[in-house]
């Protein structure tokens, strides 16, 4: 006995016998909230059930109470057949599909509840006719996507108090849910001291606690409140396929240039009137495809006249060329260009400035300027002095409306002239990037921490959009233009392209040829110009003097002495003065 005493002593250390807790309350009170609860939890699952015993209830007690009444059973019927199928009220049913569904089970639900009055619920063979009713039209409701989808979110909005505190954000609430196409979306209110900023660091905890796919979490700021905000969860990628291009929508520069679609299927507008745009992303981001956008919609507008530089030998802009009224494929035509351009911009300027206007209108007789670089890296690298006149351009050009479209695979500080061009740049398009500080270069500084994750951007055309009205971090996916689309719309409005106006005609054929190329003649500017930093004493010419011996304005002066530093042909000795 005592041998089995002990053995009986190890073995429940070994298996601990479970503890039972009698509640106070009888077990049938137990058992009927524990049913309840688990009814009340599948309630979307057991409708079709729950509405064949309600239509037998129904039925039941309108035929001991009011035999007579079917034919105002069948009236009510058909009228809410009709007003379920055509409006969708009151469920407020939008798509076809739905309607017909709900129409139909309406009719049939009217249909039996009045045969029930009439004839009584137990009547051959009307018992049959509602088992069979409620499994056929209970199948298409059981599998039907968004139910399920509801069913979840609801389920996730009563767990969300467990699950914001297993991810580090105790204290927040979902005050609502939206089932769509996609997805779901909740407005959430966060505890007191929590922000945005807080919501987007715990992303990948949030997709973990949900079970969602990677990257399937959105969060947003409420513009209205700081505390609040909306995350969106979707259940299947709207940007998994390509988006083709519906052609061009916009006719005037004014008009904004709709680049793709926005993950909630709304078109991303963006303006480009007196604005400069940056276009960066790798490798294979989609970077070209933006830019083809950008150009069928420009191509489309009477108001503007197009500028390429191309330094890859015209590879990106030649399909274009039919459009564009000038295209630069080496690095003295690039600066050329670039010149002329500030030499439109001053003589935009002096005439704005004499006739006390503010702002150059773009129309069809005086067309704004867009000049688009593809690949700016290649152009800061092969030709350093057309920097300073894009520069130029960047810091004067938006009021005269001669505007930089630049595209760029290297968005680094060398590349971007130390970020004086970036800078003015105020639409920025970032496409997917190899590391995530490149989402500050393209974009601004802190816009990576701030939710802005273009390295997890996972297809070419997928990118993000900085710009007046594009403030928050919202994925869109541009239109896909292909090489058909190129040549029909070039080859459309090439007949169409406006002219540059007469004062910006004139300032072209007026400017000097570029720093580097041979002089034009005895009395060019430039000659001049070198010719008095050759033969300046060693304490330098002023910039008075340089007016002097040029006949040109303060600006010009300023532009060409930065393009001869950036080239080694003059230095500043002291402040404000200059020799070669």
């Amino acid at each position: 006995m005592r041998a089995y005493g002990r053995r009986h002593r190890r073995w429940s250390r070994r298996n601990p016998q479970p503890l039972l807790f009698v509640p106070e309350e009888p077990l049938l009170i137990v058992g009927l909230a524990a049913l309840g609860r688990v009814l009340f939890r599948y309630r979307s699952e057991l409708a079709p059930i729950t509405a064949g015993v309600v239509l037998a209830v129904a039925g039941f007690a309108l035929h001991h109470s009011h035999p007579g009444a079917w034919p105002a059973v069948a009236i009510l019927a058909v009228a809410a057949a009709l007003v379920a199928g055509l409006r969708g009220f009151p469920w407020g049913i939008a798509r076809a599909e739905e309607r017909v569904f709900a129409a139909m089970t309406t009719a049939v639900a009217g249909g039996w509840l009045t045969a029930a009055t009439a004839l009584g619920p137990g009547q051959t063979p009307l018992p049959t006719i509602l088992v069979v009713s409620v499994v056929a039209l209970g199948v298409p409701w059981w599998a039907h996507r968004r139910r399920r989808a509801r069913v979840r979110v609801d389920r996730v909005i009563h767990a969300w108090p467990d699950l914001a505190e297993a991810v580090g954000l105790d204290g927040s609430r979902v005050m609502s849910a939206v089932v769509n196409t996609w997805g779901w979306r909740a407005r959430m209110k966060l505890r007191p001291g929590q922000s945005v900023t807080d919501v987007v660091a715990r992303v990948p905890d949030i997709e973990s606690a949900l079970g969602t796919r990677p990257g399937a979490v959105r969060v947003e700021q409420d513009p209205a409140h700081a505390g609040r905000c909306t995350m969106r969860v979707l259940a299947v990628d709207p940007h998994a396929g390509a988006i083709p291009w519906p052609g061009p929508a916009a006719r005037s520069l004014a008009d904004p240039i709709e680049l793709g679609v926005f993950e909630d299927a709304t078109t991303v507008r963006v303006p480009l009137l007196r604005r400069h745009a940056l276009i960066g992303g790798t490798t294979d981001s989609g970077k070209s495809g933006v830019l083809n956008v950008v150009l069928g919609n420009l191509a489309a507008c009477s108001d503007v006249v197009l500028w390429g530089i191309d330094l890859k030998g015209g590879m990106e802009l030649r399909p274009w060329a039919p459009c564009l009224a000038r295209l630069a494929t080496t690095p003295d035509e690039a600066t050329q260009l670039l010149a002329d351009a500030v030499a439109v911009l001053d003589a935009r300027a002096h005439a704005s400035s004499r006739d006390n206007t503010r702002v150059w209108e773009p129309a069809p007789d005086a067309p704004a300027l867009v000049i688009v670089i593809d690949e700016y890296a290649e152009l800061a690298d092969a030709a350093p002095a057309a920097v300073t006149y894009a520069e130029s351009v960047a810091r004067r050009g938006r009021a005269v409306a001669v505007d930089l479209l630049a595209a760029t695979q290297r968005p680094t500080q060398k590349a971007m002239g130390g970020g004086a061009l970036r800078s003015q740049m105020s639409v920025r398009v970032c496409l997917r990037v190899r590391e995530r500080r490149d989402v500050d270069l393209i974009l601004d500084k802190g816009m990576l921490a701030a939710g802005w994750h273009a390295h997890t951007l996972d297809a070419p055309g997928k990118f993000y959009v900085l710009a007046d009205g594009h403030n928050q971090p919202r994925r869109a996916r541009a239109y896909l233009v292909t090489d058909d689309h190129v040549r029909e719309t070039a080859a459309r409005y090439a007949d169409q392209r406006p002219d540059l106006d007469p004062l910006s005609q004139a300032a072209i054929d007026g400017q000097p040829r570029a720093i580097g190329s041979p002089s034009i003649g005895a009395d060019d500017p430039e000659q001049a110009l070198l010719t008095a930093l050759g033969s300046a004493p060693d304490d330098g010419l002023t910039i008075p003097e340089l007016i002097d011996a040029t006949g040109m304005r303060r600006t010009w002066i300023y532009d060409r002495l930065q393009a001869l530093a950036a080239v080694g042909r003059a230095r500043q000795v002291a402040r404000g003065r200059w020799r070669a």
